[in-house]
């Protein structure tokens, strides 16, 4: 809280960071998937005006993630549903999650998601955090996973925020629409593959800066950015400086980012 004021945030809304609650046993991440919500919505009762949060699903546990969503949103009253860009060696588009996906839908819940370092991937550099590279390519993958299997264009009602900008999506998006032109990807992409990324929302931790921003705004629309700051590892007040100084934005719009885009995903901060 004492960070939140400093930075001049009102509200955060809450998840858990990596590595989550799966450890290859399903009964143990039912467990502590509950656990983690139930002391999330207690801070939230306790603290009303200043937090919010999405919910902890015990993915890749699907069923378990079924029940978790029906208990986190209709009696916790959570925000929306947490995910992680993968699990194990599954992206987020992978059918083995559409009913996960379906119901969220259904629902036309928010879906935050943030990236981890997926299986494959963990010692690529010696000397480099594998978070540094990997939480932005691991945010792509998943993203031309849902894109590519339809599940983007399938489940139009929900609402996806991707942390990071979008990763490095905005460095690839020639590579995105080229392949797109295929007809096994066409087939499930039929408006294209812009009009969905434009439908997505963006966080801006550790992306605020003038050319992360820059070039998310060639894809995405002002009303899809919100804000983000990635507490407790990088400084809400410098992530809010690096957005309000990096030339890219005026006043209005800035006050978009911070307050009236996350108004309209999340209605119930009006108040």
């Amino acid at each position: 809280i004492e960070d939140m004021d400093r930075a001049g945030s009102t509200t955060a809304i809450l998840s858990i960071p990596g590595p989550g609650v799966w450890f290859g046993d399903v009964a143990e991440a039912r467990r502590l998937a509950r656990r983690c919500n139930e002391d999330a919505a207690a801070l939230v009762a306790a603290n009303p005006k200043r937090f919010g949060f999405w919910a902890t699903m015990p993915l890749p546990d699907v069923e378990g993630s079924l029940r978790e969503i029906e208990y986190a949103l209709d009696t916790l009253k959570a925000d929306g549903i947490a995910m992680f860009t993968s699990y194990g060696t599954k992206w987020l588009g992978d059918p083995a999650f559409a009913p996960v996906f379906d119901e969220i839908n259904r629902r036309k819940a928010v879906v935050y998601t943030h990236p981890i370092v997926p299986d494959c991937c963990g010692k690529t550099l010696p000397g480099v955090i594998p978070s540094m590279i990997e939480f932005a390519t691991d945010t792509t993958r998943t993203m031309v996973s849902l894109l590519y299997n339809g599940v983007a264009s399938r489940c139009s009602d929900m609402k996806i925020v991707f942390a990071h900008g979008g990763g490095t999506m905005t460095s690839l998006i020639d590579r995105f629409t080229y392949e797109a032109r295929k007809p096994e990807v066409a087939k499930n992409l039929p408006n294209g593959v812009l009009p969905e990324l434009a439908k997505f929302y963006y966080d801006t931790a550790q992306a605020g800066t003038a050319a992360p921003m820059s070039a998310l705004l060639k894809i995405a629309p002002l009303s899809q950015i919100v804000l983000g700051t990635d507490f407790p590892y990088r400084d809400p007040l410098e992530q809010v400086t690096s957005l309000t100084h990096d030339g890219v934005f005026n006043d209005r719009q800035i006050k978009a980012i911070q307050d009236d885009n996350v108004v309209r995903l999340i209605p119930r901060l009006r108040a």
